[in-house]
């Protein structure tokens, strides 16, 4: 009993020292981190401590960066010691744990967006509608652009319903408008800055507009051009909202 005894207060020794060693060695480690950087000239800058997706405004950053010592020797170049000399700018790219707050990497919004597009106001998604030349006002069209939208279908025997067209949402809001290749408009004298060249709208083919508005909106619109057919005409600020309700044939002609 007296062995087994003396056995388990050598092995409850043997673990309080093991656990004291350990600390004096973290505190060995830590203390000569501390004596290296007491010798090292150093610089408050901004390091990533969590994932900035792009996109982020500085504003939003909050916890995700932190303000700590950096020796001079490992600071990049134009690394951010303030963020409120950033003002509203964005992350152009996405920014990981551990690396220094570059101002080279953050743009103003509409940098980010590129030209010929517009940020979409808050609470709206943005879908995008494959039309030709002849159901976007002959490409006379630019971000930033309030458009009417006509959703229109075929008539259905089976289903006994007819043809109809109605202009449903009025001064919808053009984000971008792009050609069937993804390119950007380019700029005419004649159509302003972003809106499709005389070159690009008698090209022909199809035209990419991109719209901004609620979910709900935006089911529907995607329905019609998935079933249906979808024209835009112009409507600006000033121009009378207002329809006829739901048009099929027999009320072409009253």
């Amino acid at each position: 009993m007296t062995t087994l005894k003396t056995r388990l207060l050598g092995g409850i020794a043997a673990l309080v020292v093991a656990i004291i060693g350990t600390v004096m060695l973290i505190l060995y480690v830590q203390g000569a981190d501390k004596r290296a950087m007491a010798n090292t000239e150093t610089q408050d800058v901004y390091v990533v401590q969590k994932d900035i997706p792009a996109g982020t405004s500085v504003s939003k950053f909050g916890d995700s960066v932190a303000k700590k010592a950096v020796p001079k020797s490992a600071i990049a170049e134009n690394s951010v010691s303030n963020l409120s000399e950033l003002g509203s700018k964005v992350s152009a790219i996405e920014f990981k744990p551990g690396e220094q707050l570059l101002q080279t990497r953050l743009v103003e919004t509409s940098a980010l967006l590129g030209p010929g597009r517009i940020e979409v106001p808050t609470g709206l998604q943005e879908v995008t509608v494959k039309l030709g030349i002849d159901r976007v006002v002959g490409g006379a069209l630019s971000a930033g652009d309030t458009v009417g939208v006509l959703l229109s279908f075929a008539g259905d025997d089976k289903a006994n319903a007819p043809a109809q067209t109605q202009l449903t949402y009025h001064k919808v809001l053009v984000t971008a408008v792009q050609t069937s290749t993804g390119d950007a408009k380019t700029t005419s004298q004649s159509s302003g800055d972003g809106a499709l060249s005389g070159k690009q709208a008698s090209g022909g083919g199809d035209f990419l507009v991109t719209l901004a508005r609620p979910s709900a909106d935006v089911e529907r619109i995607v329905f019609a051009a998935e079933y249906g057919k979808v024209y835009l005409t112009k409507e600006p600020a000033n121009a009378t909202e207002g329809n006829t309700g739901v048009v099929d044939r027999t009320k072409v002609y009253r």
